[in-house]
């Protein structure tokens, strides 16, 4: 669970500063980069391994929480002392994070590679699938905006505990350095949903002028 997590707090921030591109005024910087990460050879093998990741993380937190509910069949009467509310619900929380991602793979990711896309766009000297117009039209609707709003909300709750949680599992807790784990961790919490939330508002806000 911490090294699946920690790898896909990797691939956050390198899919955010990607997706940072939808706010360039030319889509044809944006679709020259969707081009570049289905077409490069070592790019592929990396998303089919972040793919493997995110199924085996997904299936681990499940596991992991039929456990801890298996051996502890009987509710805590108190909490436990200092376990925030993203720590009890992290099987929730990552329930709708993978809804939304099943929506959001079948919205852009399968539409690219298997069609529904619009006609071809000159980019460069190069013809390239429009994958910017489809994005674009996705957060001109507002119920679309709200719906990715609210799951970049679920993930800052997911990985503010994950993050320092990763890092627990695996020794590195101290007194000393602890506190510093938990504030990058909050820190990465607020700004990766942040990066991600200034896309949609940003498109939604220019398709009412």
């Amino acid at each position: 669970m911490s090294l699946t997590g920690l790898f896909l707090c990797l691939f956050l921030v390198i899919h955010m500063a990607g997706n940072l591109q939808l706010l360039a005024s030319d889509g044809c910087i944006f679709n020259q980069y969707a081009y570049e990460m289905t077409t490069n050879p070592l790019i592929k093998v990396v998303s089919y391994v972040t793919y493997f990741f995110i199924l085996l993380h997904a299936v681990q937190g499940l596991a992991l929480a039929a456990k801890n509910r298996k051996a502890r069949s009987v509710k805590y009467a108190v909490k436990p002392k200092g376990a925030s509310w993203a720590s009890n619900n992290m099987a929730l929380l990552g329930i709708v994070i993978a809804f939304f991602l099943v929506v959001h793979l079948k919205d852009f990711w399968f539409v690219y590679k298997f069609g529904g896309l619009p006609e071809a766009v000159e980019c460069g000297g190069m013809k390239l699938k429009d994958l910017y117009s489809i994005v674009v039209a996705a957060f001109s609707n507002l119920w679309y905006v709200v719906l990715y709003l609210v799951s970049l909300i679920v993930l800052a709750f997911h990985l503010n505990h994950g993050f320092q949680s990763a890092f627990q599992s695996l020794g590195l807790n101290h007194k000393k350095y602890t506190p510093l784990i938990k504030g990058i961790g909050l820190l990465y919490s607020i700004l990766i949903p942040l990066g991600f939330a200034i896309q949609p508002i940003y498109i939604y806000m220019q398709s009412l002028n």
